[in-house]
């Protein structure tokens, strides 16, 4: 059987964790901050989390993650 691709996109896009999820960078960071407050602008620098119901699906674009 050949090799798996992974798909490049969700690589530059997601990182595994030691338990074996999926952690990737929060969206609204980029432009429009005057109007979000600090604190949530703050809260917005840290990594989300994949939710369990799309972890199949990153999964399957990342098979050796």
């Amino acid at each position: 059987m050949p090799k798996l691709k992974t798909k490049r996109a969700a690589a530059k896009r997601f990182k595994v964790t030691a338990t074996g999820k999926f952690k990737h960078p929060k969206a609204n960071k980029q432009h429009i901050l005057g109007k979000k407050s600090p604190k949530r602008k703050m809260n917005l620098r840290k990594m989300g989390m994949v939710d369990k119901t799309n972890e199949k699906a990153v999964r399957q674009m990342m098979p050796y993650a």
